[in-house]
């Protein structure tokens, strides 16, 4: 039985899908374990203590929306990618790029740094249609 090889790209795959959890665990951080009547983390409804958060806690949750929401371009380009016979190392360079992106985005989100936000965005959707359209010939 031969197995396909497992590129950078299907590691950076892995990554992107980890980077919404992440965000979950910074908005949570801290809070967990806290009496909920002082504002600690509660388990029981934890979208609706999520939606109450406020300063760098809410824009975490928003990170982890918005990751969510940019994971299944970035899953289809890569595929695609591959199906198409795309250069392997350029698609490499391309999806370690779109989830370096997405690593400086989730800190600039963070931070309330809303243009640099915004920028970083706008290049992690071009690298996305850049990777998708890698293989076409």
């Amino acid at each position: 039985m031969t197995f396909a090889r497992f590129t950078l790209a299907y590691w950076c795959v892995l990554i992107a899908a980890l980077l919404p959890i992440a965000c979950a665990v910074l908005a949570k951080s801290g809070m967990v374990g806290k009496p909920r009547k002082e504002g600690g983390y509660d388990n029981d409804n934890p979208r609706a203590w999520l939606a109450r958060q406020t300063e760098w806690r809410a824009r975490a949750n928003a990170a982890q929306q918005n990751s969510f929401e940019a994971l299944p371009f970035f899953i289809g380009a890569v595929i695609v990618a591959h199906l198409m016979g795309a250069h392997q190392l350029r698609l490499d360079m391309l999806a370690f790029l779109f989830v370096f992106l997405r690593l400086i985005y989730i800190m600039a989100y963070v931070s309330g740094m809303s243009t640099a936000r915004s920028v970083l965005w706008t290049l992690g959707l071009v690298t996305n249609i850049a990777i998708f359209f890698l293989g076409y010939h």
